[in-house]
C-alpha cells in the first residue's frame, strides 16, 4: 500500500437499517448483506432491499452467499441492488465464470479462509475470474464471523495477483496494526462491531472508520 492509498472499508452483517445508516454517515466504502441461512447474520431478501434502496451513491452492496446455486444468487442481485457478490464458500472457478455471465454489472469477491494449509496453488486459479479476494480466518465448519484474527504472515505465501480485503476478527483497537502489517486494499470489519450477531454497535462503527482515516492521515504525515 502506497502512501496516498485510501483504504476502502466494508462492514459486514447488515440486519438493521439504522446500522447502515449509521456506517454511511461514518464513511463506509461497502455494506455486507448475507444470505446464507447458515448464519445468524442471515437477512432476508426483502430487507436487505429496503436498506440497500436508502444507501446513497457510491456506497456498495455487498451480497454474500456460500455455495448457493448460480441462478438464485443472479436472482436475488437482481432484486436487492446488489453491486458486489462475495464467495464465501467452496466455490469453483468454473462456477465463478458461470455466476459472472449471469450477474454480468456485479464484481465478484472470492473469499479465502486462511491457515497454514492453505497455499498459492489453491488461490491462483482464481485470479482474473474474481475481481478481488476477502481474506478470512479459518475455523472448522465455520465459514465466516469468528471473531478471530489469523497469522496475516500466512499471506504473503499466497502470492496473491489481485487486491484483497483483509477480514477476520478486526476492530478499532486492532485495525491500525493490521493496515501497517498486512497493507491490504480494504478491511473488512463484523463481529467486531456488534452487541449481538446482526446488531452493530454504532459507537463502534464510528471508531473503526476513524481508526482507519487516522492511519491513513498518519501515512499522509510521515510521506511529506
Amino acid at each position: 500500500m502506497s502512501a496516498y492509498h485510501r483504504v476502502r472499508i466494508k462492514i459486514c452483517g447488515m440486519t438493521r437499517l439504522a446500522d447502515a445508516l449509521c456506517a454511511v454517515e461514518a464513511g463506509v466504502d461497502g455494506l455486507g448483506f448475507i444470505f446464507s441461512a447458515k448464519s445468524p447474520r442471515m437477512v432476508a431478501p426483502e430487507t436487505a432491499k429496503a436498506i440497500i434502496g436508502r444507501l446513497p451513491p457510491l456506497v456498495d452492496a455487498v451480497g454474500v452467499f456460500v455455495d448457493e446455486e448460480p441462478g438464485q444468487v443472479a436472482a436475488i442481485v437482481r432484486e436487492c441492488g446488489i453491486t458486489i457478490i462475495q464467495l464465501h464458500g467452496a466455490e469453483s472457478p468454473a462456477y465463478c465464470r458461470e455466476l459472472a455471465s449471469l450477474a454480468t454489472h456485479c464484481r465478484l469477491l472470492k473469499a479465502i479462509r486462511v491457515s497454514d494449509q492453505t497455499t498459492a496453488a489453491e488461490v491462483a486459479p482464481y485470479n482474473g475470474v474474481a475481481h478481488g479476494f476477502l481474506l478470512d480466518t479459518y475455523q472448522k465448519n465455520v465459514v465466516g464471523g469468528t471473531g478471530q484474527t489469523f497469522d496475516w504472515s500466512l499471506i504473503d505465501r499466497l502470492n496473491l495477483a489481485w487486491p484483497f480485503l483483509l477480514a477476520g476478527g478486526l476492530d478499532a483497537d486492532n485495525v491500525g496494526c493490521a493496515l501497517a502489517r498486512v497493507k491490504p486494499y480494504g478491511v473488512d470489519a463484523n463481529s467486531g462491531l456488534e452487541d449481538a450477531p446482526g446488531h452493530k454497535n454504532h459507537g463502534q462503527i464510528r471508531r473503526f472508520i476513524a481508526a482507519v482515516r487516522a492511519f491513513e492521515a498518519g501515512l499522509l504525515i510521515n510521506s511529506r
